[in-house]
């Protein structure tokens, strides 16, 4: 008899394992189970299918049923996996639909449960009109409600990558925004100084910004018509939640499997957890960030499809590594764009890394292109072994596109020193004779 790979939860690890598995081990016996109705879909989409940038949802699928059906992977949707019996190695599974309980047996089991908006139990939470972005319903869910209610004012709570590009996609139905952030600037994950730029240029656009400003309640009837902060009320008809997620990992943990960072499945660079034939990647897993060799949970589709697919390969036979992340991070805000790698000023500080930093200032093209427009780099580099740390980006045009330059040396552990000569491309429609990243490198 083949063997049996047992996946739970499907969107980008889970279907990557899958896809990768079978193309290993033409023997094995896959299936897949998550609760959702889509199995495969590009989640960092959502907004963009909000803001009307999509035709319909259809465009967000990569993969369905039946296509995962013709490699012989078979797929049970609207199902929770509700415990794992590591002993006896099997799952009991629920139909959501119907409660019906089954047990599942598995010689490999794969845990794929990705992670779930942070929602904080606060007064008047469930109020019509506040919602969180996850996935297709939530994004379903969203437009129905643009489209049946026409909001005029919304408040986004959270900063990040997913809030900041809901704040271009309300803008886009004329929706007057505020942007509430409890740090002390927006884009947490990114400097001060760089932040305060973006800041700036969302002022220009007409939203509000408010920083160290902390959510605490909401008000309405049926439907939310003010929020409550440390700071007072504020007027709204719509509200996004887009505070953090927190990794599915209540399953795992029940079964004796150990967690790590932030409560995410610790796993090895095979996606190997503690118990022999278990595997967990995606948002739920941690991995390792490549500069400091530290165990972290930085959950990003990039990473969950390269860990799903170590995991496959792996459980199909082979021997496949997934050596970390940086947290390379990337989005855009109407046209502005920012963009981050490597560490930042404050994470140097918590692990008390002597660093240096640079910031310049330059044009995205050549200057006498009437388009070119403005960009900054930042740069953070180790005082002691001048081995670089990290890299921000703020900018326009494909500015932001950069990073993959400071990614692609933190990769490869490189210096400074060793940098200073790259022959990057140029030509006048596409970069300055010395292109920005190359400006920032010799400043040091």
């Amino acid at each position: 008899m083949s063997e049996r790979l047992v996946i739970i939860g499907g969107v980008a690890a889970g279907t990557s394992a899958a896809a990768k598995a079978r193309r290993v081990n033409q023997n094995l016996t896959i299936e897949i189970y998550t609760n959702e109705e889509f199995i495969s879909y590009a989640g960092c989409g959502l907004p963009y299918f909000i803001g009307d940038h999509l035709a319909n949802q259809q465009d967000l699928i990569a993969r369905t049923v039946e296509e995962f059906g013709k490699q012989g992977i078979k797929i049970f949707t609207n199902t929770n996996a509700v415990k794992i019996n590591k002993e006896e190695k099997n799952i009991t599974i629920e139909n959501k639909t119907t409660g019906q309980a089954e047990v599942v047996s598995y010689d490999k089991l794969l845990i794929a449960t990705g992670a779930r908006a942070f929602v904080p139990p606060l007064e008047g939470i469930n109020l019509k009109g506040i919602f969180t972005l996850r996935n297709i319903p939530d994004s379903i869910a969203i437009r129905n409600y643009i489209n049946a209610e026409a909001p005029k004012k919304a408040v986004v709570v959270g900063a990040g990558y997913i809030g900041l590009e809901m704040v271009e996609n309300l803008l886009g139905h004329n929706i007057e925004v505020t942007l509430i952030e409890q740090n002390n600037h927006i884009i947490p994950n990114m400097d001060e100084d760089m932040a305060s730029m973006v800041t700036e240029y969302l002022t220009s656009q007409g939203v509000i910004v408010k920083t160290l400003e902390q959510v605490i309640s909401f008000k309405g009837q049926d439907r939310v018509t003010d929020i409550i902060t440390n700071n007072g009320e504020i007027a709204t008809d719509f509200v996004l939640l887009s505070i953090g997620v927190r990794p599915n990992t209540e399953i795992a943990d029940a079964a004796g499997i150990t967690l790590g960072a932030k409560g995410a499945i610790r796993v090895n660079n095979r996606m190997e957890t503690n118990i022999e034939n278990i595997y967990a990647a995606g948002d739920c897993a941690t991995t390792t960030h490549l500069v400091t060799d530290k165990e972290v949970h930085i959950p990003m589709g990039t990473t969950a499809n390269k860990q799903g697919k170590t995991a496959g390969e792996n459980i199909a036979g082979g021997k496949a590594e997934f050596k970390g992340v940086l947290g390379t991070g990337i989005a855009r805000i109407v046209d502005m764009e920012i963009a981050r790698t490597g560490l930042s000023e404050k994470e140097c500080q918590a692990l008390d890394i002597e660093y240096i930093t640079k910031t310049i200032k330059s044009k995205n093209i050549a200057h006498y292109f009437a388009h070119a427009r403005e960009m900054w780099v930042k740069l953070l580099v180790d005082k002691n072994n001048r081995k670089l740390l990290g890299g921000q980006i703020v900018g326009y045009n494909g500015a932001a596109k950069r990073i993959d330059i400071i990614a692609t040396a933190l990769n490869n552990k490189a210096t400074i020193d060793s940098l200073q000569d790259m022959d990057l491309a140029y030509s006048p429609p596409f970069s300055p004779v010395w292109d920005p990243v190359l400006i920032a490198i010799n400043q040091f």
